[in-house]
């Protein structure tokens, strides 16, 4: 089989395309043959062990799982022994975690991994684009306890976790003002937001509005300013906070009444579930920027790095 292969860290260019050998699952693990996957933020920085301290989880000198990939979309095409939960042939999509090996044809995984049947309406590539993004988004608003008819904020509103974001966070009937640069405003109020903030052309911290939750998806923007922004008993999730922005919010929740979210997204079948059916209802859509051939992994990765991306960058395999 074909898959996409990294054994140093480092840019684009360590990505190569090789053949390996076709996997055979185990009792309860499905084989599933991926039809499309995408390059998110955590494949990128696994591929370049940033922050450091990812060397100490996936190898320290080189990375020890050579396949990236945490999500994907595609096809049961051979079960374990004593799987119940899948049949052969069918359509699934989900997350692989930390487990990965998406960036290839053919993967096995668990059949009690965070995986779902895939939503009807939607290609595969579609599918694909859900999971990482929506279940972020997901995960810490309902951690966060988001009501109906509170005032949400969220900072880099047209990325993959962004566009997820204000697409929940209106299901759950907040009142949703995205923060954008200008060629994405118009996209991000299509996706259901109430207000859109350029912020090329205004400082979206000198407002004087204030918020129950505020959503910073893509780890620049400043968090004691938009600390400063939350209501008294309000939520700061930092949803992509590296080491500077996990310390600032520790400090933030240990000096204030305001509560701060950061960590790892666990996901479930559950969730899954859960967002199959809201694609399927019209409530959430992927967002797709560009999709590439698996053979041009390297090409994806470097545009995906750049962090300009509107939504997702979808692999088809």
């Amino acid at each position: 089989m074909k898959a996409i292969v990294f054994t140093e860290y480092g840019g684009a260019e360590v990505l190569q395309l090789q053949e390996l050998e076709k996997p055979e699952p185990k009792d309860h693990e499905i084989l599933i043959r991926i039809r499309a996957t995408a390059v998110n933020s955590a494949d990128w920085r696994l591929r370049t062990a940033d922050p450091f301290a990812v060397r100490f989880f996936f190898g320290l000198f080189k990375p020890n799982k050579p396949v990236l990939g945490v999500v994907l979309a595609g096809e049961v095409e051979k079960t374990g022994s004593k799987v119940t939960l899948f049949k052969t042939g069918d359509p699934v999509f989900g997350l692989t975690d930390m487990s990965m090996g998406a960036y290839a044809e053919y993967g096995c995984f668990p059949e009690t991994a965070a995986f779902a049947l895939k939503p009807n309406n939607t290609s595969f590539e579609e599918a694909a684009c859900i999971p990482f993004g929506a279940h972020t988004a997901l995960f810490f608003l309902k951690k966060a306890n988001i009501q109906k008819g509170q005032k949400v904020l969220i900072y880099g509103a047209s990325g993959a976790v962004g566009t997820a974001a204000v697409q929940l966070a209106k299901y759950y009937g907040a009142e949703v003002t995205g923060v954008c640069s200008t060629a994405n405003t118009s996209m991000v109020q299509s996706l259901g937001a109430d207000k859109v903030i350029d912020y090329t052309k205004e400082d979206f911290t000198q407002t004087g509005e204030t918020y129950d939750i505020i959503f910073e998806t893509v780890d620049k923007a400043p968090v004691f300013k938009i600390a400063k922004m939350l209501q008294r008993n309000g939520t700061l999730i930092l949803g992509s906070a590296m080491l500077v922005g996990a310390v600032q919010g520790l400090w933030i929740s240990l000096t204030s009444g305001k509560k701060v979210l950061i960590g790892e997204a666990k996901a479930t079948a559950g969730d899954m579930n859960f967002l199959k059916e809201l694609v399927e209802t019209g409530k959430l859509k992927a967002v797709i920027d560009r999709t590439y051939p698996l053979a041009q992994m390297a090409e994806a990765h470097a545009y995906a790095e750049k962090g300009h991306k509107k939504g997702n960058v979808a692999i088809s395999v």
